[in-house]
């Protein structure tokens, strides 16, 4: 089994991580997010008054359910459509590419009707690439080990 690194934005130190239930639907259900992208994490993380960046190791346990998207698909869309009409999975982890800004208002608009899917796929182009891990479950957190936290420089 490989250990990674992963990073958390948020606005302080997070060294017991919790699955987040949020009112507001996220790509991947409800969890704890993650990326192995440290610039994304301190985009996150600059929404904040105190930005921090938190560092965890992830040692991934074969037993677990997980879900990987390497790419933007169909199935990729159809997901993120689920979890975000609030349709729960049984998934340990999700992994793959977020629906930033721009692309969240394409997923809403796709759902709303407004454009067609094939419209979607027009539209749905990264400025930058976007990664992300969710930790679903107890036992995916139980994977993930606290490093350090620091403020992200404005």
């Amino acid at each position: 089994m490989g250990i990674m690194t992963v990073y958390h934005g948020s606005y302080t130190a997070v060294e017991h991580p919790k699955i987040i239930h949020g009112k507001n639907t996220k790509d991947f259900g409800a969890g704890f997010y993650c990326t192995i992208i440290r610039e994304q994490a301190e985009r996150w993380a600059r929404r904040y008054d105190t930005p921090m960046v938190n560092i965890y190791t992830v040692r991934m346990d074969t037993r677990l359910d997980i879900l990987e998207f390497g790419e933007m698909t169909e199935e990729w869309l159809d997901f993120i459509i689920n979890c975000r009409y609030g349709i729960p999975h049984r998934h340990d982890m999700v992994i793959g590419a977020m629906a930033n800004d721009q692309i969240y208002n394409y997923v809403a608009d796709y759902m709303d009707g407004v454009i067609t899917r094939e419209q979607f796929w027009a539209l749905a182009k990264f400025k930058y690439p976007t990664h992300q891990i969710s930790f679903c479950s107890e036992k995916a957190l139980k994977c993930l080990n606290f490093i350090s936290c620091g403020e992200v420089k404005l």
